[in-house]
Formats: structure tokens, C-alpha cells, sequence
């Protein structure tokens, strides 16, 4: 079946029903697709409860009534059929209502993300271009590419006038000093974690008037340049996007404040932003500063436990996923980069591949976590896991054992 058929039935199968139970991982792009399909439904009359989750299992569906799955759900075999899913994973699920990029064999790693899915489905319920600028969370909380599906989505926000492309610092924040001492994709080497030498540098670089951005970003890159990938020092500066419809206007600001509040716990709060409610718009920031915050920490604090793989422990489970995006692809590495934490009687587990490594994390650690009685998988080249925390060891060990010499 086509993307655009598969689109089409699940729209159909969404707007005969009464009520929906919705279910949304926690990232910035799993509550960005369940809010697109949230405000198709509600604008057909049809009404929904919408939670946000970390994960998802069989067990964790609710017992009666119509489900929707955003974000998740693809890799489960056991899910009742009559369950709906909108997923870019690597697909097990095989349910008649199923939208996932990798059936209709488009990239789901780099060319549609779960929030582009619901844009489509979207489109099939009625007029709803005005949430390009959600599909636009999806793509850049996964670090996905404009390529493809996403491309056409961005390109038709951008003729419609929904989302403005502009030059800028790719920075998230509310000034300056923000943006540059809670860096976290790109980390800045000498200016994340280090609010004084921040001020100090924006002092130096800004009078009442203007600011040196020539200067900024010289003073950026000489500090970040030793430490700091290729990729990090390029996404400094570059292409942002203005979303004249979401409540707060920037992309990369409205991603990073969705993504931290789900990720804190507080996804209720993520959707309301992308609900277009700004009632809860302060207290979002300052979760998504705690949680920035939180993530610098752990980047810093994060120690190898193997010389010939980079694999890290980090104090606070709640961080693996934002550490091992900037440990891959902020540092210099050579090959897949692993970041264990724990969180209460789990553990988390990170898997990237930097870029220019491609080694199949999905297989990797859906094999392994399995083998230690868990649950793992994702993308060929983001992927995850989560184990008993007693497991943590045996993990590691059969990590390396798996992993190319």
C-alpha cells in the first residue's frame, strides 16, 4: 500500500470514530504527531484523551475503545490489529491501520518522521496546511533531513505562509546567554555549563545597539574547535524557521521546549504548547532551562567504561537519549557511541552512529536487550534499550561481544 493510501484509511478510520484514546511518545516528535491529529480530529467534532509515555506496551493499552499510537507501536507484534499506529520505527506491527514511512519503502530514519506521518493523515481529514509547522517539530527533533516526504511538507508550509526559512544561530533559548551556556545540540565546548564565561563573551561581542555576529561565532568555533565534530561547529549557525502559528514562533525554540518538557515528565505541558494553549508558555521555558541544564551535566559527567568501544555511564537515565545525540555527533568518534544511565530499577540505553559510521543499531539492540529479558530497538542509526537495572552488567558484556572488532 502507498503512503498516501495508507494516509487515507487511517484518516477514514479516525473521523468514524466517537472517541480516541491517544498515546504519544514523550520526544518532541512523538507529541508533535499526536497534536497534528489531535487538532484534525477536534476540528471534525471528534473528540479524544491524549497521553504522553516514555514507551509503550501491549499491556499499557487501555481495555476498551479505538487507540491511536503515535511515535511508537511499529515495533510491537502483538498489538490487537484494529489498533491504529502512525510510526516511522522499523515496522513489526502488522495492523490494517498503519502509517509508517518504511512500508512504502521511504527512509524513515532521515526522510519522514512520525510528525510528517500525521501531517499526511491530517491532510485526509480536511484543510489542516496550517500545522506544517508541527511536522517541522519532528524533523528537527530527530535530526532528520529535508529530503523526500519532508521537503514537500516544509516546502508547501513555506508557499502557504505558515513557516518563514531565515539565517540565524540554531541555538535554542530566551537571550544570548541561554542559548549559548545551555547549548546541547550543537555542545559548545567552554560555553555549555558555564553561565560566567557566556556572560562574559556576550558582554564582549554585544553593545546596546548590535551584536558582532562575525566575532560570536569566530570566538565560538576557536573554543568548541578542539573537542568539537565537523557537524557541530557547521550547526552553529544556519537555516531557522518562524512559525507564525504555533505559540512560541521559532522551530528550534518550540522544538526544544516540547522535547524537554516530555522528556522531564511535564508532556502534558509539551502538548498544550502544540495544542496552541500558551497558559502553561513560562513555566515550559524554565522546565526545558532544568532539563537543558540536566543534559549539560550529563554530557560533562559522562564516563567510558570500555577502551575499545564508546560506551558511557551517566548518573541520570532520564538523559541518555540528549547525551548520545551530542556524544556522537558534537565529538569527534569512530565509531557507535553508547550511553548506559539509570533510572530507578531500569536502565536506559542510547545507541548513535556518528556520522559516517553505519552499523544497524536497531537489530543490535533489540538482539541484545532481548537476550537480558528487556526491550530494545528504533533506527539503523539511533536506537535504544531498556533493561532491569540488575541486567546493566550483562548488558555490556554482550554489547561488546556483538559489537565488529
Amino acid at each position: 500500500m502507498s503512503l498516501d493510501a495508507a494516509a487515507a484509511s487511517l484518516a477514514d478510520r479516525l473521523l468514524e470514530q466517537e472517541f480516541v484514546e491517544v498515546l504519544a511518545h514523550h520526544d518532541a516528535d512523538g507529541i508533535a504527531a499526536a497534536s497534528i491529529l489531535c487538532h484534525a480530529m477536534f476540528r471534525e467534532g471528534g473528540r479524544f484523551r491524549l497521553r504522553i509515555r516514555p514507551g509503550i506496551a501491549t499491556a499499557d493499552l487501555p481495555g476498551d475503545g479505538s487507540v491511536l499510537l503515535c511515535d511508537f507501536g511499529s515495533a510491537l507484534t502483538d498489538l490487537p490489529g484494529d489498533v491504529m499506529v502512525v510510526d516511522h520505527h522499523l515496522p513489526r506491527f502488522e495492523g490494517d491501520y498503519h502509517v509508517n514511512p518504511h512500508l512504502a519503502g521511504i527512509d524513515g530514519d532521515r526522510n519522514l518522521s512520525a510528525a510528517g506521518a500525521a501531517y499526511l493523515v491530517a491532510q485526509r481529514m480536511g484543510d489542516n496546511r496550517d500545522l506544517a509547522g508541527l511536522a517541522l517539530l519532528g524533523i528537527i527533533g530527530d535530526g532528520q533531513a529535508l529530503n523526500g516526504p519532508n521537503r514537500e511538507i516544509v516546502n508547501e508550509g513555506i508557499a502557504n505562509g505558515f513557516i518563514a526559512p531565515r539565517r540565524g544561530l540554531r541555538l535554542p533559548g530566551r537571550g544570548l546567554v541561554e542559548q549559548l551556556s545551555l547549548a546541547v545540540d550543537p555542545y559548545l565546548t567552554g560555553f555549555s555549563g558555564e553561565p560566567d564565561r557566556t556572560r562574559a563573551l556576550v558582554a564582549e561581542v554585544t553593545d546596546e545597539d548590535d551584536m558582532d555576529t562575525e566575532s560570536l561565532l569566530t570566538r565560538l568555533v576557536l573554543a568548541a574547535a578542539p573537542k568539537a565534530s565537523v557537524s557541530a561547529l557547521c550547526g552553529i549557525w544556519g537555516t531557522t524557521y518562524s512559525l507564525g502559528r504555533e505559540v512560541i514562533d521559532e522551530a528550534l525554540n518550540l522544538t526544544a521546549v516540547v522535547d524537554a518538557c516530555g522528556k522531564a515528565g511535564n508532556g502534558d505541558i509539551g502538548a498544550s504548547l502544540c495544542l496552541r494553549s500558551s497558559h502553561a508558555l513560562q513555566e515550559a521555558w524554565e522546565i526545558a532551562a532544568r532539563y537543558r541544564q540536566e543534559v549539560v551535566a550529563g554530557i560533562r559527567g559522562a564516563h567510558p567504561l570500555d577502551e575499545r568501544v564508546a560506551i558511557f555511564a551517566v548518573d541520570d537515565g532520564g538523559v541518555v537519549s540528549d547525551v548520545a545525540d551530542a556524544l556522537a555527533n558534537d565529538f569527534v568518534q569512530t565509531g557507535p557511541v553508547f550511553v548506559i544511565g539509570r533510572k530507578g530499577d531500569q536502565c536506559s540505553i542510547s545507541a548513535r552512529c556518528p556520522p559516517g559510521i553505519d552499523l544497524d543499531l536497531e537489530v543490535l539492540m533489540r538482539t541484545v536487550a532481548e537476550a537480558c529479558g528487556g526491550q530494545g530497538g528504533g533506527h539503523r542509526l539511533r536506537a535504544g534499550a531498556r533493561i532491569a537495572a540488575d541486567q546493566a552488567d550483562r548488558f555490556r558484556q554482550a554489547l561488546l561481544e556483538a559489537i565488529p572488532a
